[in-house]
């Protein structure tokens, strides 16, 4: 009987998978902490849980009706400010709170407009270099950037945004000794799997191509003080 046109479960392994419709496809990335300038010269922080890298440029999707997407439409600077495991209750102090006023109809209920992001999520604010918004002074690992391009993903509810990180600071317990490397037995970064936060777990193994073979047990950075 042929299962791809009766609808049936294969036999096999396959039979214990189960055709499902999740609202969500957060399936197991890292959080971004965005900060951006707002018009009047302050500062907007919003929490990020879209994001991939290809070497220096980072790709972000945001809501079309965010701060943070109208903010980089005429003011391209940015931060993405890295947590580790142990920022995520600030990281969901920020998530029901808004730079826009009156709040967008299409953010979520409970949402609420605020001001001065970093202080409601008890957050420190420290000047970056390059770019004008400032990074997130908790958090191990921190990236300068600036928006080049942005257009609307094919669904027309998102922003989908280029980035080309230009200065990396990074917590020096994270950082291989005597080289520009991160050490990934020493970073956990904090991760959002469908709606929940995790850390990352004890290291499998590394890639051919790594620079930085583990040479013996290391413990993540995960507390929620360390600054850089």
């Amino acid at each position: 009987m042929n299962t791809a046109t009766t609808g049936a479960a294969p036999a096999g392994p396959a039979a214990t998978h189960l055709e499902i419709s999740p609202s969500v496809l957060y399936f197991g990335t890292p959080v971004l902490l965005v900060s951006t300038e707002n018009e009047d010269g302050s500062s907007n922080l919003a929490p990020l849980s879209s994001a991939w890298a290809l070497g220096r440029t980072v790709v972000l999707g945001l809501g079309r009706e965010g701060q943070t997407a109208h903010n980089l439409g005429s003011r391209p600077g940015l931060v993405l400010s890295l947590p580790g495991p142990g920022l995520w209750p600030a990281v969901e102090r920020l998530a029901p709170l808004t730079g826009r006023d009156p709040v967008p109809p299409g953010k979520p209920a409970g949402c609420r407009y605020e001001p001065d992001k970093f202080g409601a999520a008890g957050l420190t604010a420290v000047p970056s270099h390059l770019v004008r918004p400032p990074r997130v002074a908790e958090c191990p690992l921190q990236l300068e950037a600036r928006a080049k391009r942005m257009r609307p993903d094919v669904s027309g509810e998102f922003v989908i945004v280029e980035t080309v990180v230009r200065k990396v600071h990074a917590d020096a317990r994270i950082v291989v000794p005597g080289t520009d490397h991160i050490d990934p037995a020493a970073w956990s970064p904090l991760v959002y799997n469908f709606r929940h936060y995790f850390g990352l777990g004890p290291e499998l193994g590394h890639s051919y191509r790594t620079q930085t073979p583990r040479t013996g047990p290391r413990t993540p950075l995960t507390s929620s003080t360390a600054a850089h």
